[in-house]
């Protein structure tokens, strides 16, 4: 059964609701630090505080008239909470309230992807585990190279998605901050004191420095993560379609029962659920080439990066979100073919110990520039006659001048390119 996606709570963090309420939590809060530096008398923010409101279809309907969205909720706002309304954004601009509103949204949909991130890791691991010594052929260029184990294939994804959450975690502190410093910076109409306070228990840091806005540089960082987060899952992704071909067939992803695969093929199954991320990992990575544009503006604000930013971010977290969801079931769900990974092994006929075979002569004391050529032309010869790589060796005096049975026991034996999946396993999973 394919996944679906049926959390709403990303979603709905970027809800017009949702946001307008995280403005009047600013408000309410800056109208409180205020009071406590005796500028806003305790009636009144008593008031405010009981009072204050909005109504998303009111703020929709006077920013029609007004062509600005924050007058137009502070239009709703005062008429809920009447004459007190007076206190509420004094000394504050637009951007201290949007940029400050923008950050809670970004570092409460961090705490989603996250959580996610953690999610998926812990379905590698597992997966990892229950294949650590499952052999299959490790391939370079989409060719046959050397052995390895299921469980090393997703343990090195484990690791990836670990470097991304201690990426993401460095990316969530760089947006974590938030302004109340005035119309270019300087705090000459809202001390920083207001600022400290709103920011605090926002759990935010106050920017060190702003102009009007809190510089985008932090945000481009933030979607660049984002972005690196969905390449690994494209990466993962294509390996399991990879795996998933007919021709291979190692693994697929899951298929429920009744599921259909082609409207014409009744025999298909098809990789959807991977190409899905496939195709939505090129939108999230598009975005952050939109939040890098957005770094440069004029001076100490304009509002190009505005207008980008109602777009990006709510795509690209609920995408990522998304994404690391279906990967995660993915993930869990995936079918493991080991006998057809042995099946695969055996395809060349044990040319894959060539370099064993070409290091033992080169042991033995043949020169490397003698031993690649003779074990290249008889690995050739293997590769056209489809005949037993070990055979044709035996079969070739300038090599058995150098191997005796033993040799050429110890160079097939798999057990040599898995010795050492154990300390890799420990090196991975370390914590």
């Amino acid at each position: 059964m394919i996944p679906r996606y049926t959390r709403e709570e990303m979603g709905s963090l970027w809800s017009d609701e949702a946001r307008l309420n995280i403005w009047l939590e600013v408000e309410v809060l800056a109208c409180e630090a205020w009071a406590g530096l005796g500028a806003v008398p305790k009636k009144s923010l008593a008031v405010i505080k009981k009072k204050a409101g909005f109504d998303v279809d009111r703020v929709n309907a006077i920013e029609a008239e007004v062509k600005h969205d924050v007058i137009a909720f502070l239009t709703s706002v005062a008429e809920h909470i009447g004459p007190d309304s007076r206190f509420v954004h004094m000394g504050l601009t637009s951007s201290d309230l949007l940029d400050t509103s923008f950050s809670v949204q970004l570092v409460r949909a961090s705490k989603l992807i996250v959580k996610d991130l953690k999610g998926l890791l812990k379905a590698l691991k597992k997966k990892a585990n229950k294949h650590k010594m499952t052999p299959m052929i490790g391939r370079s260029h989409g060719i046959h190279a050397e052995p390895i184990t299921f469980g090393l294939k997703l343990a090195t994804f484990y690791a990836e998605f670990e470097r991304h959450l201690e990426r993401f975690s460095h990316a969530i502190d760089g947006i974590r901050v938030g302004k109340i410093s005035g119309v270019v910076g300087t705090f000459a109409h809202c001390p920083p004191a207001v600022e400290r306070y709103v920011c605090w228990r926002l759990h935010l840091q106050p920017a060190p420095i702003s102009t009007q806005i809190v510089q985008r540089d932090r945000h481009a960082y933030f979607f660049t993560v984002l972005a690196g987060i969905a390449s690994s899952l494209e990466k993962l992704a294509v390996e399991i379609r990879h795996l998933q071909r007919t021709e291979v067939f190692e693994a697929a992803e899951p298929f429920g029962k009744g599921q259909k695969g082609s409207s014409a093929m009744p025999h298909k199954r098809n990789p959807i659920l991977c190409e899905n991320i496939t195709g939505l990992a090129r939108i999230v990575r598009s975005n952050s080439l939109a939040a890098m544009e957005n770094v440069a503006t004029w001076h100490e604000r304009d509002i190009s990066h505005s207008s980008v930013e109602r777009v990006i971010a709510p795509d690209s977290t609920i995408l990522t979100d998304f994404m690391l969801a279906r990967m995660t079931s993915v993930i869990e769900g995936l079918d493991v073919f080991p006998e057809r990974m042995k099946h695969n092994l055996a395809m060349t006929h044990g040319l894959y110990n060539s370099q064993e075979v070409m290091l033992t002569l080169v042991r033995k004391g043949m020169a490397r520039e003698q031993a690649y050529p003779l074990v290249q032309r008889n690995a050739m010869k293997a590769h056209k006659e489809g005949k037993d790589f070990e055979s044709i060796l035996r079969a070739d005096k300038d090599v058995t001048k150098y191997l005796d049975d033993k040799d050429f026991k110890d160079c097939f034996d798999i057990s040599k390119h898995l010795k050492f999946v154990d300390k890799i396993f420990r090196r991975v999973f370390k914590k």
